[in-house]
């Protein structure tokens, strides 16, 4: 049985595929085209963000069993498709919510702090220490949007942290919220009372542009908003208004509608936001964990 690796895996996810008996293709997201003339003879693609699985793709798999995400999101597979075919579909939801977290926490530090515009103007010769005056996070209010595996995470640290934690989720968990010191709002009432806003939802037509402009005008101006999800759950138009007019204090992104970001979009000349380049799974722990989990799935479905 061949198996197609389609993007960067850990080497212990390719030692349980190898180990399995299976035949490894490896080719570093190839486009849909390329795709196509790797597909024919595999039972199995593993992709993670990128590439996508397009119906096309997967029209010229005969043999293709099962395609699997080493990661969170599916938004790069055609379900249908795969749903006709009867092709099962696997991912690694709780691989990277650890590093997910622990980014959404780094860039709230860093907006902040205004670390990354010290961190310029350090390196352009200008000493900015009146204009680098930052906020504590204690006895701040963190609001955290989508209170799953990542969600409860980011609560836990900034619980943590001393600050209070409001949560929105269209299926609310009480005990969890307990857990972290939370309690649940509706989203108005978390805009305009929390001083970082935290999102942590998937990308469907109910999320998409859920932060728009009538939401970002209910926000603090002394607020920070953070975005380690998907790019497109925020109007990016609205943001940029709302940054360069001062409806809110700030922002740190680690995802954008558009990836990779144009070197000349408007973000990237304003210095209250922080980018990052959709780091938010990239360490070597949860690479590791989301690498293995979906390698051993495709083994178990391939083996029956």
């Amino acid at each position: 049985m061949k198996v197609l690796v389609a993007a960067p895996l850990h080497e212990k996810a390719i030692e349980v595929l190898k180990n399995a008996g299976f035949e490894v293709l490896y080719e570093e997201y190839p486009d849909e085209e390329r795709l196509v003339q790797l597909v024919g003879d595999v039972e199995a693609i593993i992709v993670r963000s990128k590439p996508k699985v397009t119906r096309k793709v997967i029209e010229a798999a005969p043999k293709l069993r099962v395609i699997a995400r080493a990661g969170v999101g599916l938004d790069n597979i055609d379900l249908e498709a795969a749903k006709e075919r009867g092709i099962k579909v696997v991912n690694s939801p709780g691989a990277s919510s650890r590093s997910v977290a622990e980014l959404a926490i780094a860039l709230t530090f860093n907006v902040a702090r205004k670390i990354a515009f010290a961190d310029r103007k350090m390196r352009e010769g200008t000493w900015a220490k009146k204009q680098a005056m930052g906020i504590e996070l204690e006895g701040k209010t963190m609001g955290v949007i989508g209170f799953g595996r990542i969600g409860y995470e980011v609560a836990k640290i900034a619980h943590a942290l001393g600050m209070n934690i409001l949560l929105y989720d269209p299926y609310p968990n009480d005990e969890r919220a307990k857990e972290v010191g939370g309690r649940f709002v509706d989203l108005e009432t978390l805009l305009r009372e929390s001083d970082v806003v935290t999102l942590h939802v998937p990308l469907v037509d109910a999320t998409y542009h859920l932060i728009n402009e009538e939401r970002l005008r209910l926000m603090k101006p002394t607020a920070i908003l953070i975005n380690a999800a998907r790019g497109a759950v925020v109007d990016t138009d609205a943001l940029v208004k709302a940054l360069k007019e001062g409806w809110i204090a700030g922002a740190g992104l680690d995802v954008f509608e558009e990836e990779p970001l144009p070197a000349d979009h408007p973000l990237t000349r304003l210095d209250n936001v922080v980018l990052t380049p959709h780091i938010g799974a990239s360490t070597v722990e949860a690479q590791m964990r989301a690498g293995v989990q979906v390698a051993e799935q495709v083994v178990e479905i391939l083996k029956g």
